[in-house]
């Protein structure tokens, strides 16, 4: 898959059931659809919240393997070390600690509820991620 082209027939699906996802699980649990959260409350299990955390990771997982059996190929071509990748995600959820949620939580679900708070955090995410994109690529040298 070239990340390179754009592809809105593919971007809205995508979009559109990951809006699905959340809606669902707000109206069927009442929980919000983040992702780090959900995680979290897997590695520190609350009493009835278990079943629901893990088929919604299993769900997450199992979507990406239809897609890999459907199309023949992931679509992801991963760049880096483990280890980079390790220290990356140490650091995406100690940022998901101190920003009190992920993308998923602020950006898709945060943000549709109009969450003054989210709209604030998914800017500092996006910032964050372009100044980050920036540095690695043209002042560290480490991207293409």
């Amino acid at each position: 898959m070239d990340t390179t082209v754009f592809t809105p027939l593919t971007g809205l699906a995508g979009g559109l059931l990951i809006g699905l996802s959340a809606v669902l699980l707000l109206f069927a649990n009442g929980r919000i659809a983040g992702i780090s959260g959900i995680v979290g409350g897997l590695l520190a299990p609350v009493r009835g919240e278990w079943l629901w955390r893990l088929l919604f990771i299993v769900g997450l997982i199992a979507g990406a393997a239809l897609y890999a059996v459907v199309t023949g190929d992931l679509g992801v071509a991963i760049q880096v070390s483990w280890p980079l990748m390790a220290v990356a995600g140490l650091l995406v959820g100690v940022g998901t600690q101190l920003g009190s949620g992920c993308t998923s939580g602020h950006g898709v679900c945060g943000i549709g509820r109009l969450s003054q708070r989210s709209l604030i955090a998914t800017a500092v995410f996006m910032v964050t991620a372009g100044v980050t994109v920036f540095v690695v690529r043209h002042v560290v040298g480490g991207g293409t």
